[in-house]
């Protein structure tokens, strides 16, 4: 769908990138899909400069929200068990540290 309406335009843009941030979770490049998320809220303050949508274009709009919500609910699915492997190795580094300083001090674990 390419439109000539700015606002549409805008949220073609935001759907684009949304896009290729799914194609890079799902090939688990994280780093780059961090790199496009700071596009992504670029357009998306860009987006709220505009002016609002005629109601003929509100039809357009919904379509691309559906797309971007598709694309943003997949790509947190993916991030999920990323996010909780983290969460583990953070909590087992904390319990580490924290063995560390009850047994052999604070001098100990300080660098």
């Amino acid at each position: 769908m390419t439109t000539s309406d700015p606002i549409l335009r805008q949220y073609e843009l935001i759907a684009d990138i949304a896009s290729h941030m799914l194609e890079l979770a799902q090939a688990n490049d994280w780093e780059a899909v961090v790199v496009l998320s700071h596009q992504y809220q670029e357009a998306v303050d860009n987006l709220r400069a505009l002016q609002p949508l005629t109601s003929a274009d509100r039809l357009a709009r919904r379509e691309l929200l559906t797309r971007i919500l598709d694309h943003d609910a997949r790509i947190r699915s993916l991030a999920s068990p990323e996010l909780e492997r983290l969460g583990t190795l953070l909590g087992a580094t904390k319990r580490r540290q924290s063995v560390l300083e009850t047994y052999c001090g604070p001098a100990f674990t300080k660098s």
